[in-house]
């Protein structure tokens, strides 16, 4: 008697599946090619099937589709760039892995020559919107007759010559507007293609769109290009031959970008610190003499600093985080108490309004620690921050930390009397005499002193310029809230709907929403989800933020 055959010859229809993303879109490429199907086709079924079981991204299933290496599809664009005469791009297949993991999106350049790649669109890689030369790839390349030389579908960088009729191209060609002067910048510099210049065309798109007018979502492409620049900062501070006198240029600079901080629609302020920082960047990736290179991590550190304090408006605290991360490193470099102490007080604003009064509360001591006995901007501010942390956690039932607070405020005034001329002045860099109005009023608000709540939040609004929106918007929401605690939430809610609708949509940030949300979830959670209430709901819920808005309270 012979033995039975095994299992795993007797049927081979019974074999398992194949369990590798390879394998398995290796069988679906070679069933679609034997139906007759073109790649993009087959892309799409290698999406449909490998993305639940592996998380096969479409810009992946495009190269799986076509059975070919990162290091095929690398070559590819290297050649593409070759026949329009161009440098050889910096595209690896390390980035491009980056990509196709969802870890990195391609830039714009880069996006195009993938586009090309493939014969797709960028939906077809899954990325949203057009592809800037404004043509599409689907059509052949080989055997095509031109009747005379070949002109590439685009140049995307600083010389910004782009055919097929792009219309974000021509209006960068026409615009004459001297505050776009960093966007011409380096237009005979080095070829564009790296990662950096790519970030900064994003930027630079995003900064026309303002300037005309356009309507601009914060989206992770913009995202990406801000954390993009600050960690490249990051690298290059631990690895420059720059003059004293472009040194005073670009302090100058930043001194301008803190008088703007207050009155500047947040995200454009964003484009244009980014653009500088960026600029910055590419000076310090050679070492300095010493001298030079403390001044350029100062500058460094303030820029990356100002970031972070703009995307606390915005409402992205992570990012936020991580510009204060980078503005600490490049202020450890100078060794300068005072600038360090900028970065700590500045960074314990985000635990304060985004996470947990305690770390705010620590931030200040630290700050406070490194800025010393000597009179500064954060030895006068981190008292104050301090004390609102302190009220914070009043307002949420420790009652003991109320003398902490109102001694904070006390030391806070002091050392704010002793400041100079110069230092009073700027809204981002200084501490002036609105802001600290403003601040004293919040800490009294939560404190629920009524009294010198409203005294306070009443001398600073006459303090503050119309021009500037944010704060004079947050101590409205303040002032409501000081109705609320009186026992009159309809009185409240009917100040902070005024405030919230008279408020222009470029200031209308995610930090101004997220205010207005905690005290109609205050109103509710005392008086029930009363008409006002729902009012007030409605009202937010009309034009769009500018920030993030997943992060809602």
């Amino acid at each position: 008697m012979t033995d039975p055959p095994s299992a795993e010859v007797t049927d081979p229809r019974k074999k398992d599946p194949p369990r590798k993303e390879a394998d398995t879109a290796r069988r679906i490429r070679a069933r679609g090619l034997a139906q007759g199907l073109a790649p993009p086709d087959i892309a799409r079924e290698i999406h449909d099937q490998c993305a639940p079981i592996f998380g096969t991204s479409q810009i992946k299933a495009q190269r799986l589709a076509h059975g070919i290496a990162l290091s095929d599809v690398v070559a590819q664009v290297r050649a593409l760039y070759e026949l329009e005469g161009k440098p050889r791009p910096k595209l690896g297949e390390t980035l491009l892995s980056a990509y196709e993991s969802g870890y990195k999106r391609p830039g714009p350049e880069y996006l195009h020559y993938l586009c090309g790649v493939y014969r797709v669109e960028p939906a077809d890689l899954g990325l949203q919107g057009p592809c800037v030369c404004g043509n599409r790839h689907d059509r052949p390349r080989a055997g095509v007759q031109e009747t005379g030389p070949r002109e590439p579908d685009s140049v995307i960088g600083p010389r910004t010559v782009v055919t097929g009729g792009s219309e974000w191209a021509a209006k960068f060609e026409r615009t004459s507007d001297p505050r776009l002067s960093r966007v011409h910048y380096r237009a005979e510099g080095p070829a564009s293609g790296t990662d950096g210049d790519e970030e900064d065309i994003v930027l630079r798109r995003t900064l026309l769109q303002l300037l005309a007018g356009a309507g601009v979502v914060l989206d992770g492409q913009i995202l990406g290009a801000v954390d993009g620049i600050r960690r490249r900062m990051d690298d290059t501070l631990v690895n420059a031959s720059v003059s004293p006198t472009m040194l005073d240029q670009w302090e100058e600079t930043v001194q301008g970008y803190g008088q703007q901080y207050m009155s500047t629609p947040p995200l454009r302020l964003l484009c244009d610190v980014l653009l500088d920082f960026s600029e910055v960047r590419r000076m310090c990736e050679q070492r300095q003499p010493i001298e030079l290179q403390e001044r350029l991590c100062r500058i460094a550190a303030k820029l990356s600093g100002l970031s972070g304090v703009i995307m606390i408006d915005l409402g992205d605290h992570r990012l936020s985080r991580s510009f204060f991360r980078t503005a600490r490193t490049a202020a450890d470099e100078t060794g300068d108490r005072a600038l360090r102490a900028w970065v700590s007080v500045r960074e314990s604003l985000v635990p304060m309004y985004y996470g947990d009064p305690r770390e705010a509360l620590h931030l200040a001591r630290r700050a406070q620690d490194l800025a010393g006995r000597v009179p500064s901007v954060a030895g006068a501010m981190a008292p104050i921050v301090e004390a609102r942390a302190l009220g914070m956690l009043v307002k949420r039932g420790r009652n003991e930390a109320t003398p902490s607070a109102k001694r904070a405020i006390a030391r806070g005034q002091a050392v704010f009397s002793q400041l100079g001329k110069d230092q009073v002045k700027d809204t981002a860099f200084g501490y002036t005499e609105r802001q600290l109005a403003f601040h004293t009023g919040d800490t009294y608000t939560n404190l629920g002193d009524h009294g010198n709540a409203e005294e306070t939040l009443r001398k600073a609004l006459t303090l503050y310029p119309a021009t500037e929106e944010l704060d004079r918007t947050l101590i409205w929401l303040d002032r409501a809230s000081c109705r609320l605690q009186e026992g009159e939430p309809e009185e409240a809610l009917r100040t902070a709907k005024e405030t919230i609708l008279a408020v222009s949509a470029a200031h209308r940030t995610d930090i101004v929403i997220h205010r207005a949300r905690q005290l109609a979830s205050a109103v509710v959670a005392q008086y029930g989800d009363i008409r006002a209430a729902r009012e007030f709901r409605d009202a937010l819920a009309g034009p769009a933020t500018v920030g993030i808005t997943r992060k809602q309270a």
